[in-house]
């Protein structure tokens, strides 16, 4: 039986592999991570990991707002776990040491919210998707009646969402005269640190309006921009990596070797030396994650949904299939004169680039992961440049193919009448008021009834309205796979 990662075992590792530079004992946690999942370790952590030796204060206390499967992976590994990346010029091998301490918030809330309150604890970031921010994505203002924000305002010592822990912990801080930590938003978001701000200025005010107000006059909510494909861990990925250290890890990282991190640079409290480790800080994100944002993951969406339900598995898959390739790019051409002024940054090189990761075979990025919690993604990836290309009278055909490829997915069935387990927050409303009804025409205005996603404005527009719905007639008539191939 082979032996697991740990601190005892780290002298065994091949040289190959990468070890953490710092010293394991000088280790103080200065950054509470909420939503501790694969991303985040193959980012945030990562880049921080290569900070630590320089400064040991920034070590990261890794929070799982549900399941306790990463604490229960990397608690018996002293945290530690293998950051592979595969690329055409080969493997490499690093094992990530900047996440010392793992807790589940369900399991005890009140340790989580002491050491977000604690003065040590600077940073708070978060990895917890879209659906995490317990907003409406139409509008990104907070869901007042969502479920946990509902919870969170009668129950505020307990909180169940992230942004209940944050509005909480910030509570604890101001009561006790502790400057506020710096929030840190790492999704995929437009303007994520904006939209974090408001949800959870709105949550203090609910609770206090001397809390929202101090909130909104003191802390921090820096945008960023991330970017780095990363599959979910499988067992042939386990397998891989043991082989190549020796050594059993319950939950490694297999990943691309690009990896991107842009930081609005303003952190009160301070911050670890980022951009040592590669990172890009900046005034202002926003040109960056719009281009983010609009070429890679509205191609991945589209790639998601329509390569799904044309058979294919992996995102490599559907680019080598006939008409994948060229959707993309005549899709990236669409996209890009939505795109504001990015001096310096060369717009049709990074398309080919995306383009050229996509196909890399050595990453199973499955769509289907890809597909999940669609209804909160697509405001955020496709609807806001389909709304600036009506406004600049330019037609949006890949957009509405891939609009549409989401309602046909949806749906909840597959060209051959089997049932699609669609993993959304609004799957359950679009079951029920489709009715079982399996048409075009009702998929169609079932869709354009959820204004959560579309608003109010997108489904009264005739332009928006015809093209999506001669795209979902075209992909229902003719199968996704003849419909993107022309």
């Amino acid at each position: 039986m082979t032996d697991r990662l740990c601190l005892a075992t780290l002298p065994r590792l091949p040289a190959r592999v990468a070890r953490p530079a710092h010293d394991r004992g000088a280790l103080r946690i200065g950054i509470v991570h909420l939503g501790i999942g694969a991303f985040h370790r193959a980012h945030q952590a990562a880049y921080t990991d290569a900070t630590l030796a320089a400064d040991p204060t920034w070590a990261i206390a890794g929070v799982s707002l549900r399941s306790p499967d990463t604490r229960d992976a990397l608690a018996p590994q002293d945290g530690l776990y293998t950051l592979a990346t595969r690329s055409a010029e080969g493997d490499a091998f690093r094992i990530i040491g900047s996440v010392p301490r793992l807790l589940v918030a369900p399991e005890d809330p009140e340790a989580v919210l002491a050491l977000m309150a604690a003065p040590a604890t600077r940073i708070v970031s978060l990895t917890v998707t879209e659906k995490g921010y317990c907003h409406l994505p139409a509008t990104g203002t907070l869901d007042e009646a969502h479920p946990d924000i509902v919870h969170d305002l009668a129950h505020p010592a307990t909180p169940r969402s992230a942004v209940g822990f944050i509005v909480e912990a910030l509570d604890r801080r101001r009561r006790a005269g502790v400057a506020p930590f710096t929030v840190l938003s790492c999704d995929n978001l437009p303007a994520n640190g904006h939209t974090l701000a408001r949800v959870a200025t709105r949550l203090a005010e609910l609770r206090d309006p001397a809390l929202g107000a101090w909130v909104a006059a003191h802390v921090a909510f820096p945008s960023t921009m991330v970017d780095r494909i990363v599959p979910a861990t499988t067992e042939a990925d386990r397998a891989f990596v043991a082989a190549a250290t020796g050594l059993a890890d319950g939950w490694p990282i297999v990943t691309e070797a690009f990896t991107q991190w842009v930081i609005e640079d303003h952190f009160p409290q301070g911050r670890p030396a980022w951009e040592t480790a590669g990172a890009t800080l900046v005034a202002d994100v926003t040109p960056f994650e719009l281009a983010k944002l609009r070429l890679l993951n509205a191609s991945h969406s589209s790639l998601a949904y329509l390569g799904y339900l044309a058979g294919h598995e992996t995102v490599a898959e559907a680019m080598d299939a006939p008409g994948f390739g060229a959707l993309v790019e005549r899709l990236m051409d669409e996209v890009a004169p939505t795109l504001p002024p990015l001096p310096g940054f060369d717009v049709p090189a990074y398309q080919r680039e995306l383009r050229a990761r996509f196909r890399n075979p050595a990453l199973r990025h499955r769509l289907y992961q890809i597909a999940m919690d669609g209804s909160q993604k697509l405001p955020q990836r496709m609807l806001g440049t389909v709304r600036d290309l009506i406004a600049a009278g330019r037609p949006f055909p890949c957009l509405a193919l891939g609009v549409a490829g989401w309602m046909r997915y949806a749906a909840g069935f597959d060209e051959a009448d089997a049932p699609i387990t669609v993993q959304d927050p609004l799957a359950a409303t679009f079951r029920v008021r489709l009715a079982g009804r399996r048409d075009a025409e009702a998929i169609h205005a079932t869709a354009l009834s959820l204004t959560e996603v579309f608003g109010s404005d997108l489904p009264a527009d005739p332009v928006f309205t015809a093209a999506t719905r001669a795209a979902l007639e075209r992909i229902m008539d003719r199968g996704a796979a003849r419909a993107v191939a022309g």
